[in-house]
């Protein structure tokens, strides 16, 4: 993988993620911005005034602006099979939102939440103070904040002085963020589900990069009843994969889990692979 990479950010209008009003895209390469792009958005709902706040863009400000609808060609064409970057993951989450709402189909990418590369790369970030405003008034990095074009500019200098401070290149940044801030503290996560929860039964293991730290989908699979393993085993029945990760396409681009959960199916064990969002409404469902 090169060290190409694309950087995102959103503004909303409301406290529904997927009222965006301003999107910024930035494509970093060899270092250095290769190419901005950004453009106000027409939300088609109301502005609350503290977001007017943040952001000062309102009613008359997206007049004229296209709508998310219009301009998603040109979002998914810089995003497609890139690695793309987020300060948080709202920005994710906003995308997955707005991108449901109006029945479009997702992006192909890899994610990089670049607040978690932050609290990996300086230990004085490890549990807080990693929003960008204060990484980068630390870090000298100036910018505009709440303009969804430079927010993007930022997070992606923040990733390179990440990148330079520790000598972790982006591909094993992808990696790195997958594991605790502390890796000699690592260990296997496992629960006991709750014997009077509705999934009952169900032993569930989890894989490839999820949108919410592991250890907290994994408490929430043990309230609703499933008993947590870290592996999958001939008693395993449910795998959930992560929504970006199940899209790959080749075997070895799956998880070793993953692999094994297929070949196991593959043998006639009973075994259901999920995407996380089903799980999250499964979970949701079963509350």
């Amino acid at each position: 993988m090169s060290d190409r990479f694309v950087t995102i950010d959103f503004e909303t209008a409301n406290a529904d993620l997927a009222s965006i009003c301003q999107v910024g895209i930035v494509t970093f390469e060899d270092g250095r911005v290769a190419d901005t792009w950004g453009t106000l958005v027409n939300p088609q709902d109301y502005f609350d005034w503290i977001n007017i706040d943040i952001h000062g863009i309102d009613e008359d400000s997206v007049k004229g602006a296209p709508t998310f609808q219009k301009i998603y060609a040109a979002i998914s064409e810089r995003l497609q099979q890139q690695v793309v970057v987020s300060h948080t993951s709202f920005d994710r989450t906003a995308l997955s939102q707005a991108v449901a709402k109006h029945s479009l189909p997702m992006v192909s990418c890899n994610w990089l939440d670049s607040a978690r590369v932050v609290r990996r790369a300086w230990t004085q970030w490890s549990y807080r103070g990693y929003g960008l405003m204060n990484v980068c008034n630390e870090l000298g990095i100036e910018f505009v904040a709440h303009d969804a074009v430079e927010d993007a500019r930022a997070a992606g200098e923040v990733l390179l002085r990440a990148i330079k401070a520790t000598g972790i290149g982006l591909d094993a940044w992808l990696a790195r963020v997958r594991q605790p801030i502390d890796p000699s503290l690592r260990e296997p996560i496992a629960f006991k589900g709750n014997p009077d929860g509705v999934l009952a039964g169900e032993v569930i293991a989890f894989t490839g990069a999820l949108a919410m730290p592991r250890r907290e989908a994994a408490a929430l699979a043990a309230k609703a009843g499933c008993d947590v393993v870290p592996g999958v085993k001939k008693t395993t029945t449910l795998l959930v994969v992560g929504d970006q990760d199940i899209q790959k396409l080749a075997g070895h681009e799956k998880s070793s889990k993953h692999r094994k959960a297929e070949e196991m199916i593959a043998k006639g064990y009973s075994i259901r692979i999920l995407r996380e969002s089903d799980f999250l409404r499964l979970i949701d469902i079963t509350d």
